[in-house]
Order: C-alpha cells, then sequence, then structure tokens
C-alpha cells in the first residue's frame, strides 16, 4: 500500500540548512502523515477513556460509587445521553490507529532520498516500538543507537505543526466511520434478533 502524498512539514519548508531535495523526500511525507495519525489516535483515545471513566464513576449502583446522591445525579448528567457514544469513540480510535498502522507497513515500500529521510524512516521504527515491544529488547537499542548517531550527524527532523483545520477533519472522518460502523453492528444485532425469534 502506498502512502498518501500529505502536505509537507511546515517548518521544513522555511530552514534554510536543509537541502531542497531533502524537503521533497517521500520519506518526510510519510513520516509527517504517520505523527498526524497517532496524534489523532491519541486525541481519540482520551476521548474514549473520559467517556469510560464515566460510566466507572456512576456504575448506576450508589453504594459502590460512594457518593452522595446529589453528586450522582450531578454525574449522571454529565454522561452523554447517547449510550453509543463510547462504542462510537472506541472504534474511532480504531480506525485512527489503524492509519498509523497502516502508514508504518509502508515503510518498507517508500525509498528515502536523504539522509533526513532515513532519519524519518528510523524514527518510525523506533516510535512503533514504543507501542509494540520492550524497548530494551533487541534490536530496539541498537536501532536507537543508530537513530542518534545520524542525529548528531545530520540533524533531527523538521517539526512538524498541526494545523487545527486538519485536526478537526481527521476526527470527524474517522468519528463517521465509527458511526456507520456501530450503526451497522446495531442493525445486524437487531436482524439476527429478530431472525432469533422468528424461529421461536
Amino acid at each position: 500500500m502506498a502512502a498518501k502524498k500529505p502536505s509537507v512539514l511546515a517548518a521544513s519548508r522555511n530552514d534554510p540548512q536543509r537541502h531542497p531535495s531533502a524537503l521533497r523526500d517521500p520519506a518526510l511525507l510519510l513520516v509527517s502523515d504517520w505523527q498526524m495519525a497517532r496524534y489523532i489516535s491519541m486525541l481519540l483515545c482520551r476521548v474514549q477513556q473520559r467517556l469510560e471513566s464515566r460510566i466507572l464513576v456512576n456504575p448506576g449502583i450508589q453504594v459502590l460509587a460512594a457518593d452522595s446522591s446529589k453528586r450522582v445525579q450531578e454525574q449522571t448528567a454529565l454522561i452523554s445521553s447517547n449510550p453509543r457514544d463510547y462504542a462510537v469513540a472506541r472504534e474511532a480510535e480504531v480506525f485512527a490507529m489503524t492509519e498509523a498502522l497502516k502508514l508504518q507497513d509502508s515503510i518498507p515500500e517508500v525509498a528515502a532520498t536523504s539522509l533526513i529521510g532515513v532519519i524519518a524512516k528510523l524514527e518510525m521504527i523506533v516510535g512503533a516500538d514504543r507501542d509494540i515491544g520492550d524497548p530494551t529488547d533487541f534490536p530496539w537499542p541498537h536501532i536507537a543507537s543508530v537513530l542518534r548517531d545520524l542525529r548528531a550527524i545530520a540533524g533531527g527532523l523538521p517539526i512538524s505543526r498541526r494545523s487545527r483545520e486538519r485536526t478537526r477533519s481527521d476526527v470527524a472522518r474517522h468519528w463517521e466511520s465509527a458511526v456507520k460502523l456501530v450503526a451497522a453492528l446495531k442493525e445486524e444485532g437487531a436482524a439476527e434478533f429478530r431472525g432469533d425469534a422468528a424461529v421461536f
């Protein structure tokens, strides 16, 4: 799967020390998309966790919640009136994380055309390890060491600037996909229930 071509890292265009060919490096475009996908997945994770914590704080059992009656009513008012919000938030986070993982999977297909592009690819590899493995296991410390050496020689990645418009657009896209999925699953479950009821 080829990575889509996003906007170039904003700060890199204005950096006089960067060679112009490095600014068009496909690996820099890939790392920019990957960083954005991870950022969006973290935002959606926070939304999902907030909804989850509201459910845990007020499970509907006042004795376990250990709150006064008034406090329970206040917290109940904070909980979304739509019981599907938590499921939607969870699925939206999965969509965003899946996008980040697809971008990671495309690393071998994207050729770096500069030393900073090689650094970008290594940043993604080391960053992926934070999610999936023990950073003390081989080869992660070794790859991190190579990355440090390359940064010392060539410098780090240009600073990316996330536009609020793109962030909102990406969150809305994943949220909309999640709403459709949850609705389809609900409809499928209702259809199965109707089918089971028809048997009886």
